[in-house]
């Protein structure tokens, strides 16, 4: 993304008529049973749901009490019933608008973002099927997907948007939602994670969904530890030095310290635990400076990396022992459970106690 990206499209006003077309045309064009088209019919049907449930159990009967209060025959049990039945009925008419509204607004931003990929060489799409990138919050769980994604339509190959995917069952069930930015890069690397500290949790766990061993971990010089740890494959650590060299430090610190960076075969990875805001113009902002910035600087300095174990710059590889690595157990969230373990048990003995 050499080039000036044109933001204006995401200022710019739309109109009602514009958005219900937009949306009109979004769910047409999606294939049938698609996510998109699924979740529309889910929202219509559960809607008409509520809607027969409440005319049932609140308006009929309401009805029936004004009609009794109206001619007469009605006593101070039908006013009894007549005020809560209209306080849930205004209760639902207030959540339908705000949802109503909720909706429209989705929409309108995604009209803008759409007008924004349009303006910019881009492509946008509402919701697509998750990809298979090699990245560690890729792969996991179940119903992956990507919402509000952009990527490139020729040149550097760019991707973001935000990511979901589904663990767990019944009650259990969670849904993960990351932002991220995807950019490829012309040399498989080895496996390399700098995880931001700014974003890690209680005790400094990291936020990520897989933990690595912390025998890989690599001190730099300078400031650099107090804003991301560094892991990098054991008998790796000159290829990581030669690759996170101090101006690209600099450039990650300055540029990308809130979020978790990861560098991976021939990807370069950027995620942010939190989704990607809609139309946000400072955001798309941001992840395009971190491409011309951190990722333009790592792209220059790993062009003519090779693997010395493999020795050949055409094979473009990286030895097994590099390409990935290895995990770890999440002690840090062992430690936390232990201490509410420890704290339940004890406020039961006290109690026992006393």
């Amino acid at each position: 993304m050499d080039r000036t990206i044109d933001y204006t499209p995401l200022f710019v006003a739309v109109t009602r008529d514009e958005v219900a077309q937009f949306r009109a045309d979004t769910t047409r064009v999606a294939a049938v049973g698609s996510a998109e088209q699924v979740k529309t019919i889910i929202t219509w049907v559960l809607g008409l749901m509520i809607a027969f449930t409440m005319v049932i159990t609140v308006l009929v009967p309401l009805l029936v009490t004004l009609g009794t209060l109206a001619t007469g025959t009605g006593d101070l049990v039908d006013v009894v019933v007549l005020v809560p039945g209209i306080a849930i009925l205004a209760v639902g008419a207030v959540l339908g608008v705000r949802a109503l509204g909720r909706s429209r607004s989705v929409w309108e931003q995604r009209l803008r973002m759409s007008r924004f990929a349009l303006a910019n060489g881009l492509v946008y799409e509402p919701r697509s099927p998750g990809p298979s990138y090699p990245g560690a919050i890729f792969g996991l769980g179940s119903s992956r997907a990507v919402t509000d994604h952009f990527r490139t339509a020729e040149g550097r190959f760019i991707d973001f948007g935000t990511y979901s995917y589904v663990t767990g069952s019944g009650k259990n069930r969670t849904t993960h939602r990351w932002g991220f930015l995807a950019m490829q890069l012309d040399r498989a690397l080895p496996h390399m994670v700098l995880d931001s500290r700014a974003n890690n949790g209680l005790f400094g766990t990291t936020t990520l969904p897989t933990t690595f061993r912390r025998d890989q971990v690599l001190s730099l010089e300078g400031d650099f530890d107090r804003f991301f740890t560094l892991y990098c494959p054991r008998e790796y650590e000159r290829d990581a030095l030669y690759v996170f060299t101090p101006d690209l430090m600099a450039l990650a610190i300055d540029e990308a310290a809130p979020f978790d960076l990861e560098i991976v075969d021939e990807w370069l990875f950027v995620y942010s635990t939190a989704p990607f805001p809609l139309a946000d113009a400072a955001t798309y902002q941001r992840l395009l400076r971190i491409v011309s910035t951190v990722g333009a600087k790592a792209l220059s300095q790993t062009d003519r990396y090779v693997d010395e174990r493999i020795g050949e710059f055409s094979a473009n590889l990286v030895a097994p022992r590099g390409r990935r690595l290895e995990r770890g157990f999440p002690w840090g969230v062992a430690a936390v459970g232990a201490v509410v373990v420890v704290f339940w048990v004890g406020q039961f003995v006290l109690r026992s106690a006393f």
